[in-house]
């Protein structure tokens, strides 16, 4: 596969108010990680996403120039009672607000919860925290890697004789946090739609973490599950759902876990007749047949194993990494990826055929809009001219 072709454009539409949250406003109150990463989901589907930047930032370029695509950026202090005014002006002239501090932080600065209700009683307030904005762990300070800790979902990966691997930040931060606020602030605004009021919405990562873990606990309530690391169907204890590796180093990720896809594994690799794969839930067995495909497939590379499995219906594919994951050919067909002045990213996701989202806007230089924006929400120029020379 490494002469598959390179990352391809968003194609669907190039119209900055296209996707199917065209018209919807919503305020983000700064913030990294997890608020930001649902500001893009939003801002992605054709939302109006304002971001509020510091105003020591002013003038420079984002450092998160995938996750801040699609936004305006104004630059106002949240610790100047003006800026705070002009940050309540824009809220009031917004469907949705999304905020990351710590409780009780946003009531400090004038802008919680009850204060932006109180101005705007549509308003759905998306508040995105580790913990969540109660309980004993509330205040304590903590990353993704905690969350998903103390939630059950770091407890079973890895294998069963090593310590739990330190993942990508995708359980909590992104999984568990953005993508759950998300989803609570359309949902909210589905409700503010028909009753005309709208609401807190409380997204910790501790909380998108467990839900994440539904399955699992669901085979756990069945006895189809250990409780324990290494040793079960999709955690890598079963030879048939794990990775390998190549001869030059690579792997391949194999996951024939149906009976129809583990027939044609054994028949791939020639173990038809091997009695030692005969039973594929043999749990006795699994550490012999785990040892007897490593030693399989380091046989060959990377490549050479790709050809083989290419189009055998076996789950078995090449592990690839960030950038060679762009150019693989399926990837590249659907537009997975694409490449915007030469900065290779996720197109957005999911694709909505009757409203197509556009192609993202670049992330802008922080506080650009500053006076666009307060000029659209009713300031006076005077107010504007005096928050000048602090953002």
């Amino acid at each position: 596969m490494s002469t598959a072709p390179t990352a391809a454009s968003c194609t669907p539409s190039t119209s900055p108010s296209a996707g199917p949250l065209a018209g919807i406003r919503v305020v983000e109150l700064g913030g990294i990680g997890p608020g930001p990463f649902a500001g893009m989901l939003l801002a992605d589907q054709g939302a109006e996403v304002i971001r509020v930047d510091r105003p020591a930032e002013a003038g420079t370029a984002s450092k998160h120039p995938i996750l801040h695509r699609g936004r305006r950026s104004v630059a106002l202090d949240l610790k100047d009672p003006a800026g705070v005014e002009a940050v309540r002006a824009v809220v009031d002239s917004a469907d949705a607000l999304i905020e990351g501090f710590r409780p009780g932080v946003a009531e400090r600065l004038g802008l919680g919860p009850e204060a932006c209700l109180a101005r705007n009683p549509k308003l759905v307030y998306g508040r995105m925290t580790g913990w969540g904005q109660d309980g004993p762990l509330a205040q304590a300070p903590g990353h993704d890697i905690n969350y998903i800790a103390v939630a059950g979902a770091l407890g079973a990966l890895g294998a069963a004789d090593e310590n739990p691997p330190v993942p990508l930040n995708l359980f909590g931060d992104m999984g568990g946090g953005g993508m759950l606020l998300a989803l609570g602030i359309t949902t909210a605004l589905v409700s503010a739609a028909r009753t005309g009021k709208g609401q807190v919405v409380d997204a910790a990562m501790t909380d998108g973490t467990a839900v994440q873990l539904s399955l699992i606990h669901g085979l756990l309530a069945v006895d189809r599950w250990e409780d324990a690391r290494g040793v079960n169907l999709f955690d890598g204890g079963a030879p048939f759902y794990r990775t390998y590796r190549t001869s030059d180093g690579g792997f391949m990720a194999v996951g024939s876990v149906e009976p129809q896809f583990y027939a044609v594994l054994r028949d791939v690799l020639g173990l038809g007749d091997d009695p030692l794969f005969a039973e594929q839930h043999h749990r006795a067995a699994w550490p012999a047949m785990g040892e007897r495909l490593a030693e399989i497939f380091a046989g060959r590379t990377r490549e050479e194993w790709t050809k083989v499995f290419d189009g055998t219906q076996s789950c078995v594919t090449p592990v690839y990494g960030l950038t060679e994951a762009a150019t693989h050919p399926h990837n590249v067909a659907r537009g997975t990826y694409y490449t915007d002045n030469g900065l290779l990213q996720p197109a957005p996701a999911p694709r909505f055929q009757g409203t197509p989202a556009a192609t993202p806007s670049p992330a802008p230089m922080v506080g650009a809009h500053t006076r666009e924006v307060l000029e659209e929400v009713g300031l006076d120029v005077s107010a504007i001219d005096a928050l000048a020379p602090k953002g």
